[in-house]
C-alpha cells in the first residue's frame, strides 16, 4: 500500500521502518528535520507526504501535534482525496479525535483512531497491539499494515473509542506503577531485600505485566525512556480532562498526576516514566538496590 507516515519518534521510526520492510511504499515527515528511515521517501510537508497516499498513519506527541499536522499549514487536509484512510496512533483526547474525524470525513476520506501498546521493544519488533475506533470494513483495509507493525488489533468501536480505550489502559499502567514503585521504597526503607521481594511479587497474585516488564529496569537503575515521564504525565492529563467532561471521578489518577508534576518539576520529563521512583526515594532518603539478574 502507498503510506505517508508522520511522526518518527521513539514508536513512529520503528513503525515506519516495519511497513517499509514489509514491502508498502511509505514516504515519512518528521517536524524536525533529519531522520530517515531506510526504505523510505522523505516529504517536506505533511500535505506533500500524504498526496497520492492510500493511508496516511499518524503518530506525533498529542492532540495540538495530531491538529496541525492534519489541518495547520502544510497539512494533509490539503491532499485528503475521497477513498483515503487516516489512521492515528498518538494517544490523544476522544472528544478532539471525533471532531477530527468529522473534518476528515467532510474531504470524503475515512478515520480511524489506532492508538497502540507495547513501548518500544514492541514497535522495533512489529508486535504492537493496536486498539482501534472507526469503521469495520475501513479497518478491515487496514488490515496489511496493522500485520506489519502489530501482533494484534482490537476494536473497540466507533471513532474515538481507541482513543479512550488507550486512556482507560494508561490509567492503570500509572496506577499500578505506582504501588510497585512504593512498596519498593517503603520495603527499602524497612530493610528488605528488593530483589527477593520481586521474586514474591511474580509468584502470588501481586504479579503483573507491568512490574514483570519494568522491574529489571528498576533494579539495574535503567531510566532510559522506553515510555518517556512526559508523555505518560500527558496521558494522564487527557484520562482526567476525558472523565471530567463524562462526569467521572479518579482520585487515585488525581494523586498519580500531582507525582508526575514534582516529578517533572524534579528533572525527570524526559526519563522513563518508571524515573517517578527517583522521586519517592528522595522523599524516603533511600535507594533501591538489587541488579536483577
Amino acid at each position: 500500500m502507498r503510506v505517508g507516515f508522520l511522526g518518527l519518534g521513539i514508536m513512529g521510526h520503528a513503525m515506519a521502518t516495519n511497513l517499509a520492510k514489509a514491502g508498502h511504499e511509505v514516504t515519512v515527515w518528521n517536524r524536525t528535520p533529519g531522520k530517515l528511515v531506510e526504505g523510505t521517501a522523505v516529504a517536506p510537508t505533511p500535505a506533500a507526504a500524504a498526496q497520492g497516499a492510500e493511508v496516511v498513519w499518524i503518530c506525533v506527541s498529542d492532540t495540538d501535534a495530531v491538529e496541525s499536522v492534519l489541518f495547520g499549514p502544510g497539512g494533509v487536509e490539503q491532499s485528503l482525496a475521497p477513498g483515503m484512510i487516516v489512521a492515528d496512533s498518538s494517544t490523544i483526547s476522544p472528544s478532539a479525535t471525533v471532531k477530527f474525524a468529522a473534518r476528515v470525513k467532510e474531504k470524503g476520506a475515512s478515520y480511524v483512531d489506532a492508538p497502540m501498546t507495547g513501548s518500544k521493544i514492541g514497535a522495533a519488533n512489529g508486535t504492537l497491539i493496536f486498539m482501534v475506533g472507526g469503521d469495520s470494513t475501513v479497518i478491515d483495509r487496514l488490515g496489511p499494515l496493522f500485520a506489519a507493525m502489530g501482533k494484534k488489533i482490537f476494536r473497540m468501536g466507533e471513532t474515538g473509542k481507541g482513543q479512550a480505550t488507550k486512556l482507560s489502559m494508561n490509567l492503570q499502567i500509572a496506577l499500578i506503577f505506582e504501588g510497585f514503585a512504593e512498596a519498593l521504597t517503603l520495603a527499602t526503607k524497612l530493610g528488605v531485600d528488593t530483589k527477593q521481594l520481586v521474586s514474591l511479587i511474580e509468584a502470588t497474585m501481586v504479579r503483573s505485566g507491568v512490574v514483570e516488564y519494568k522491574a529489571p529496569f528498576v533494579l539495574n537503575r535503567d531510566f532510559t525512556p522506553n515510555f518517556p515521564l512526559r508523555l505518560m504525565h500527558k496521558d494522564i492529563l487527557l484520562a482526567l480532562e476525558a472523565a471530567k467532561e463524562a462526569r467521572v471521578k479518579l482520585p487515585g489518577l488525581e494523586t498519580v498526576e500531582e507525582v508526575y508534576e514534582m516529578a517533572t518539576e524534579d528533572g525527570h520529563r524526559d526519563l522513563d516514566y518508571a524515573a517517578t521512583l527517583s522521586l519517592l526515594e528522595k522523599w524516603a532518603g533511600v535507594q533501591i538496590k538489587g541488579e536483577a539478574a
